[in-house]
């Protein structure tokens, strides 16, 4: 398998080190040479700046792995030469017409693809989902998400006000780029009725885009759930927790592990991840299913049409915040 990875940020390099590990060493990339880590570990990899000139050497697979705003203009031509895809998320800074050409052609080519929301790979989220789902716990009633982050800390590297996440026009924002908890909980609880948001910029951060959102989900049951997002929270801290009749759900991303409360043991029973577990095993357990995607071997976890949905999320989150307004799904 010949894959093309466009985009060699920190993101595009942990896949990169994660195929290798994964005995996929036929790789190329696409390069803008934009990155500001050193390129050391890509020496070695054939390497094009010209996009056409990389298709032409016909990939079966491209990683789009370069800022949000670009993610079209490599994804459309990747998927006019019948690549398929893994697309980082949010697929795009917004739902337009180019996603929409997306999305035609690959239907039309009947092209695999996966977004890149690797929460879904996550162990212990996976039996909480499965716990939700048997319905032992009863109906869903409520959920809070929390995730606030010092967005300078997390490439120290780099000055944070030249990366995608701090910038309107590579697709920032502190919705955009921590939108993982409107993908898991379409996940974990379905599909939301309705949105109210707020965002705004509190923080003395040098940013021309949001640093905080409270975001109010509704569901067709009644649920009702809160998700705050934040880039300058210290220490980093990301957690949920879930209210059901007959129990109550914990997780926290910093040990990975979960609780369950069931009402008819009163009792918690503690759901921990494998040990050793690290974070690079989502992104590990992501490129796995991702080649045997790309194979036929597996039916994607999560779609290009689960990445379009999350991106009309966003997008919702957005306008409901500038309108005032609680917003409808049609």
């Amino acid at each position: 398998m010949k894959v093309l990875i466009a985009g060699l940020g920190s993101i595009g390099r942990r896949h990169l080190r994660n195929l290798l590990a994964l005995g996929v060493d036929d790789i190329l990339l696409y390069r803008t040479h934009k990155s500001t880590l050193p390129d050391d570990e890509l020496a070695a990899f054939p390497a094009e700046n010209v996009l056409e000139i990389a298709l032409n050497q016909h990939p079966d697979a491209v990683i789009v792995s370069n800022p949000t705003a670009l993610h079209m203009d490599v994804a459309i031509p990747a998927a006019q030469n019948g690549c398929h895809l893994l697309l980082e998320k949010p697929i795009a800074a917004q739902y337009d017409q180019k996603v929409e050409e997306l999305v035609s052609i690959v239907n039309q080519m009947d092209l695999r693809t996966l977004v890149g929301f690797q929460f879904r790979f996550h162990p212990v989220l996976m039996q909480i989902r499965e716990a939700l789902s048997s319905g032992q716990l009863g109906r869903l009633l409520s959920f809070n998400v929390h995730w606030g982050e010092y967005l300078p800390g997390w490439h120290p590297w780099e000055d944070y006000r030249l990366s995608y996440a701090a910038r309107k026009n590579l697709g920032g924002g502190v919705v955009n780029t921590l939108c993982h908890p409107l993908d898991y909980s379409r996940w974990l609880f379905g599909e939301p009725k309705s949105v109210s948001a707020l965002t705004g910029k509190v923080s003395a951060l040098e940013l021309d885009v949001e640093d905080h959102a409270e975001i109010i989900l509704r569901f067709e049951d009644g649920c009702t759930g809160s998700i705050h997002l934040d880039y300058f929270q210290r220490p980093a801290s990301h957690w949920f927790e879930i209210n059901c009749e007959n129990g109550q759900i914990h997780w926290d991303n910093d040990d990975g592990t979960g609780r369950i409360y069931r009402v008819d043991h009163d009792s918690w029973e503690f759901v921990e991840p494998p040990h050793g577990f690290q974070r690079n095993d989502l992104f590990l357990a992501e490129m796995a299913h991702f080649l045997d995607v790309v194979r036929g071997s597996a039916s994607s976890r999560c779609s290009l049409q689960d990445g379009v949905q999350a991106l009309k999320l966003t997008e919702m989150v957005h306008e409901s915040s500038v309108l005032g307004k609680k917003l409808f799904f049609s």
